[in-house]
């Protein structure tokens, strides 16, 4: 069975879409803990981002890296945090979260709750500032 990540790339789960080519996806967390919170992930299905080959783990980060300073542009933050846990959804994924402390990084905090005019309008930015 396709995980939701699957689903998303497919288009049969709308998204709100940051990135995309022929071996990545990238889109904004429905539940982000801060505006911009982005997840980049590979459109193969592996469960464990550490089962990917060197070249594509690789090639996501670097991905990440372009959407993190695109991110970084476009929302008010210090940095952009990076995590990689990997149990909420069986399919590798990468979160970029716009940070000014640490503690913004707490997955255990509420999620924000954006409508989907600011979730079309930080996507939008987002996108514009990706080089």
């Amino acid at each position: 069975m396709a995980t939701i990540f699957s689903r998303i790339i497919s288009g049969e789960i709308p998204c709100y879409k940051i990135a995309e080519d022929d071996r990545f996806f990238a889109f904004l967390d429905i539940n982000p803990m801060t505006k911009g919170h982005t997840l980049v992930i590979p459109k193969i299905e592996e469960d464990y981002i550490f089962n990917l080959d060197d070249e594509t783990l690789a090639d996501m980060m670097l991905l990440s890296k372009r959407i993190a300073t695109a991110i970084q542009k476009s929302v008010s933050c210090v940095r952009v945090g990076v995590a990689v846990i990997g149990l909420e959804v069986p399919h590798a994924h990468i979160h970029l979260i716009p940070i000014n402390k640490e503690s913004d990084m707490n997955f255990k905090d509420p999620k924000l709750k954006l409508t989907p005019e600011e979730m079309n309008q930080i996507a939008s930015k987002i996108r514009e500032n990706l080089v």
